[in-house]
């Protein structure tokens, strides 16, 4: 693997993060993610995919080097970090009645002085973040009102306020419908083009395989397989990871292996 001065986009080496005195969750992951592709994040409950997105973001303590075109991110101060990388969790403890126009632009205050107002620029930048999640029509609504879904769009559209380089990802289509779904994965198709670096956690499989250009399957708190989507979504790793067999008959479906029999049955 090229070290973090060799290359470009988001590089992770050789990364650790322990949760206070408990056994490691990430043991030596070793990842770069690319301009101008989407890299799928993907492997079981526990495998650590949401913890080594935070550890990118600087929110938990973590060893190895995470480095954005050669420069370490844990040298820059908080509010350069937020200027590089943006982050949609999987859920949000946002409860204050904020519009959701307040919300989203909270994704520019990295860009202005503290206590500053909105500039031209801002207004304008928000806007678009707005149409391009397709919730302008929300745009006065207080943040805790709406769906599920809803949220999950907003908090999106602050991501893409900031303007960040990497957007990272954390399930961003468990509250989706379908419509909303197809557009999501649309949208960080035209952010990769343009020449983001988009990483996402997702756990349908098939999403993955079909909206993704790499993936990284985690088992464990390693990279068991990365590669190609098609090459990492496939029998061999799904079922040594996941436990199932994969069935490919026009799309990707599952069924588990066949049961030995359970100790006493028989006669």
């Amino acid at each position: 693997m090229p070290s973090p001065a060799d290359a470009t986009g988001l590089v992770i080496e050789n990364l650790r993060v322990r949760h206070r005195r408990g056994p490691e969750v990430l043991r030596g992951v070793d990842v770069i993610a690319r301009r101008h592709e989407v890299l799928g994040l993907i492997g079981p409950n526990g495998a650590g995919k949401s913890t080594l997105l935070k550890a990118v973001l600087g929110l938990l303590p973590a060893s190895g080097t995470i480095a954005l075109d050669g420069r370490q991110l844990g040298e820059l101060s908080d509010r350069e970090r937020a200027r590089q990388v943006a982050y949609v969790p999987q859920r949000t403890a946002l409860t204050a009645p904020l519009s959701v126009q307040s919300v989203v632009d909270l994704g520019r205050f990295p860009h202005r002085r503290p206590w500053a107002r909105p500039t031209t620029e801002d207004r304008a930048i928000v806007a678009q973040a707005l149409h391009d999640t397709d919730v302008e029509h929300l745009a006065d609504r207080p943040f805790p009102t709406l769906s599920g879904g809803e949220q999950q769009r907003v908090l999106l559209a602050r991501a893409l306020a900031s303007c960040a380089p990497v957007l990272l990802l954390d399930e961003p289509t468990s509250a989706l419908d379908v419509r909303h779904v197809l557009g999501l994965h649309a949208l960080l198709r035209a952010l990769a083009e343009r020449g983001h670096i988009v990483v996402v956690v997702l756990h349908d499989l098939t999403e993955v395989r079909t909206y993704s250009d790499r993936a990284v399957l985690l088992h464990e708190g390693r990279v068991h397989r990365l590669g190609a989507a098609k090459d990492v979504v496939a029998v061999g790793p799904v079922r040594d990871v996941y436990g199932v067999e994969l069935v490919e008959r026009g799309g990707l479906a599952y069924r588990l292996p066949a049961a030995e029999p359970m100790e006493g049955d028989g006669g």
